[in-house]
């Protein structure tokens, strides 16, 4: 089968397409043909590594994010069976196999059915943006531990950078829980996503009068803020946060690793700093927010596409570089590999 792989940390020209031995589903195991892998910020970042190139002891093939059609289950596997359309999720997290291959296996768990009315699309773009949005938005204290229609009725989602794939699902997942959600951009065209992602509204946040705008719309202030460059956006944050507000930070920005958190005004309005990495949530935690999203994406709520407010760009699996480098550049929407 074909592969791309990756023998030592650093730039995407460490990326090398090749064929290597296919893999087959051991005891409780699923083979996955992927039809599309998903790129996120999350891959380039593991490929780049720490800084100076590093060998692996393995290599690695890259990408987390991916959906295709399983054709292989292994002893003990009753959930799912060949033929089943399905997506997956932290393929390639501590483990040397992710989706930019034509087949992956992994433990049944993270494989989940796909409904046949869902695209392939769907399925990739899911995994880390998706997990991750629901982390953030269960992680206020008054949030249930998994989202559903009505869940966060009568609340205030602030989802910052709503053009971007995490706040996209944000987004779209706070809307299907019933939440009045606002999203912020930084241009007309972002402004433009964000609506089409179904936000209520939509504010500028290079705009000196932007928490004024959010304070209109929100009098009694936000109940949850999903943040993707708290560094940035702390204070603003911290200005329109109701009382018991939750601050959920899942990214940083390149160069400002560090935040400063404003104490007094977070204490007096009994704030709560919640950091978030889909990987080391708990079990529990995952397992939830895989069920949410899964009836998320039954009920139509997760589309993806420019007029849902995620433009797709796609490249062939030779082209995995290029898609790196696309994710790396800042390319609004999502990113996509082909392999059928």
């Amino acid at each position: 089968m074909q592969a791309v792989t990756y023998s030592s940390t650093g730039d995407s020209d460490v990326l090398v397409l090749g064929e290597r031995e296919e893999p087959h589903a051991g005891p409780g195991q699923v083979r996955v043909r992927i039809h599309v892998s998903g790129v996120n910020p999350t891959d380039w970042k593991s490929r780049r590594g720490g800084g100076d190139p590093a060998p692996l002891a393995r290599p690695q093939v890259p990408n987390q994010d991916g959906a295709g059609v399983v054709d292989e289950v292994g002893e003990g596997v009753t959930r799912l069976r060949a033929g089943d359309r399905v997506w997956v999720w932290d393929a390639a997290y501590q483990r040397p196999d992710g989706t930019a291959q034509e087949l992956v296996v992994l433990p049944e768990r993270q494989v989940v059915p796909l409904p046949d009315e869902v695209g392939f699309d769907v399925g990739a773009s899911l995994g880390i943006p998706a997990l991750t949005a629901h982390r953030a938005l269960t992680s206020y204290e008054h949030a249930p531990a998994e989202l559903a229609p009505g869940s966060l009725a009568g609340r205030t989602v602030l989802v910052a950078g709503g053009a971007g794939a995490v706040g996209h699902a944000a987004i779209q997942l706070a809307v299907w829980a019933g939440a009045t959600v606002v999203s912020t951009v930084s241009s007309h065209e972002k402004a433009e996503l964000a609506r089409a992602a179904g936000a209520h509204h939509v504010v500028d946040y290079t705009d000196p009068d932007a928490a004024q705008a959010i304070g209109a719309l929100a009098p009694r202030g936000v109940d949850i803020v999903v943040e993707v460059n708290p560094a940035a956006n702390a204070e603003l944050d911290v200005r329109v946060a109701a009382t018991g507000a939750t601050i959920a930070i899942y990214a940083d920005t390149p160069g400002e690793s560090e935040v400063s958190v404003p104490v007094r005004p977070s204490m007096s309005k009994n704030l709560r700093w919640q950091f978030v990495l889909t990987y080391t949530t708990a079990a529990s935690v995952k397992d939830a927010a895989v069920r949410a999203v899964s009836a998320a994406v039954a009920d139509g709520a997760l589309p993806v596409g420019a007029e849902h407010g995620l433009p797709l760009t796609r490249y062939p699996l030779a082209e995995t570089a290029a898609a790196h480098d696309a994710v790396e550049g800042g390319i609004v929407g999502k990113v996509l590999i082909d392999l059928v």
